[in-house]
């Protein structure tokens, strides 16, 4: 048996002065030559741990050694048998966390980037004059319908489309994709990766309806009347603050308007397209996930002299890929970390200026396993700041549970399913992705449509409840 390489072929990428003033993709992705030799480092374990670590079961060692004999349309076919978003997956699931936390080569040196090669085989097939299509079971005369667009609405839709279900999906944004458009940078998941893969969907036969806000324009038990079964997808749209003194002030936004303007409205364009936003020198992120080194990193490409990310934890309690916190301190993102804000002052036409913060240091551990916070008495101090963003999480969002009677909801306003099925409390109503658990990964979301997918299919066949 040939040596294994215990390293990870690098995927080149844009030098930090270059991209921090542009809103390209950092990685250009492996080329040819470069994927094949990552595919080829895999050991083809007879029981893949890696395959245990997929939220959606692709059978990872079948579509790399596809990769290494150099059959891409086949990988390709294998892939998508379990995962119809890989050019999604391949840019921002957090493999590192998941599949290739457990390959096999990790004891010896750097695991499989399936990541990367889930990309490659995704990007090649873009590159291909006609996108394969696979067949769709026989109509079933069945309907159903999707509430939300983002990544658990379009892996169910895809998902019962290929069973023979008529499927219709309701975006209440203007562009399909959910956070994927709303909430990922364009530096880290293109507009166009995303439209490519729901234009995929789409020839699948779901139709699709844009600028439709159920709960709304219609309820959910209205849709019922004309739909067999809905699926509720709605995501974790309300965000979090601290509620703190003055954090009423101009320019503080919340992650999720920040990136809304910036990602989905182009406000970086900004006056070729009619989205302002406030370009800050002096800009303050709150949050230690990848969120905030979204926003962070937006903010320089928007030309912010001092970019920082505020964290009450260290560097090791980071819910971030690490990968993203890499490429922040690359492109000259400053972390004051141990840093917990306690209130905001404005100048006098109510700008917010400064920002008070204290000190802390840690503790015991707390329920997340990471070390509590705990402010060190009298260490205040200030920040200057013309922008601030809290990126400190989500709430699901509340207008489809407050439409529909019936419907089960948790304290924190989760809609509440059984997580094997995505049923919910409502008969013909299954639910997944952030709005039953809060906010999480993609990847996460596109498990719960699967799983919904199934026992939906089953719902629909026997009409068992």
């Amino acid at each position: 048996m040939a040596k294994v390489n215990p390293k990870q072929i690098p995927m080149k990428e844009q030098l930090p002065k270059e991209r921090i003033k542009n809103f390209q993709e950092v990685p250009y992705g492996y080329f040819q030559e470069e994927a094949v030799d990552e595919a080829k480092r895999c050991l083809q374990c007879k029981k893949p741990l890696c395959v245990q670590g997929c939220p959606v079961g692709i059978d990872i060692p079948a579509f790399i050694d596809l990769i290494a004999r150099k059959d891409f349309r086949g990988s390709l076919k294998k892939m998508k048998e379990k995962n119809a978003l890989p050019a999604i997956c391949g840019r921002v699931c957090p493999q590192e966390e998941q599949c290739q936390k457990l390959c096999v080569l990790s004891k010896m040196g750097e695991p499989i980037s399936i990541g990367r090669l889930e990309r490659f085989i995704a990007d090649w097939e873009s590159k291909q004059k006609e996108i394969e299509i696979p067949a769709v079971k026989a109509p079933t005369g069945k309907k159903v319908a999707c509430v939300g667009g983002g990544p658990a609405g379009l892996t169910v839709a895809g998902e019962l489309a290929k069973l023979g279900h008529e499927v219709t999906i309701f975006e209440a944004l203007h562009q399909m994709g959910g956070v994927l458009v709303y909430g990922i940078p364009e530096f880290r998941l293109p507009n166009s990766i995303v439209e490519r893969e729901v234009e995929y969907i789409h020839r699948l036969g779901v139709k699709i309806t844009t600028s439709f806000v159920v709960g709304k324009v219609r309820t959910i038990d209205e849709l019922l009347k004309e739909f067999d079964a809905v699926f509720i997808g709605t995501g974790a749209g309300l965000p979090w603050f601290m509620d703190l003194p003055g954090e009423n002030y101009n320019g503080i936004y919340s992650a999720n308007e920040y990136l809304t303007r910036i990602n989905l409205m182009s406000a970086y364009k900004f006056p070729e397209t009619d989205t302002p936003i406030v370009r800050g020198k002096q800009v303050a992120v709150i949050g230690g996930g990848n969120v905030a080194m979204d926003s962070v990193r937006t903010a320089v490409r928007l030309g912010a002299e001092k970019a920082m990310i505020i964290y009450r934890r260290s560097k090791a309690e980071m819910p971030a890929r690490a990968e993203e916190i890499h490429h922040a301190e690359e492109e000259g993102v400053i972390f004051e970390f141990l840093t917990l804000p306690i209130a905001y002052h404005a100048d006098i036409q109510g700008w917010v200026k400064e920002m008070e913060c204290l000190r802390m240091e840690l503790g015991e551990a707390d329920t997340s396993g990471r070390r509590r916070p705990v402010a060190i008495k009298g260490s205040n101090f200030k920040i200057p700041v013309d922008v601030v963003v809290v990126a400190i999480g989500n709430s699901p969002n509340p207008l489809v549970p407050s439409t529909t009677p019936g419907l089960e909801v948790g304290g924190k306003g989760n809609i509440g399913i059984d997580e094997s099925t995505g049923k919910t409390s409502k008969k013909g109503v299954f639910a997944g992705g952030d709005i039953a658990t809060g906010a999480a990964t993609v990847i996460s979301a596109m498990g719960a449509g699967k799983k919904a997918a199934r026992a939906i299919d089953a719902y629909l066949r026997n009409n068992r409840w």
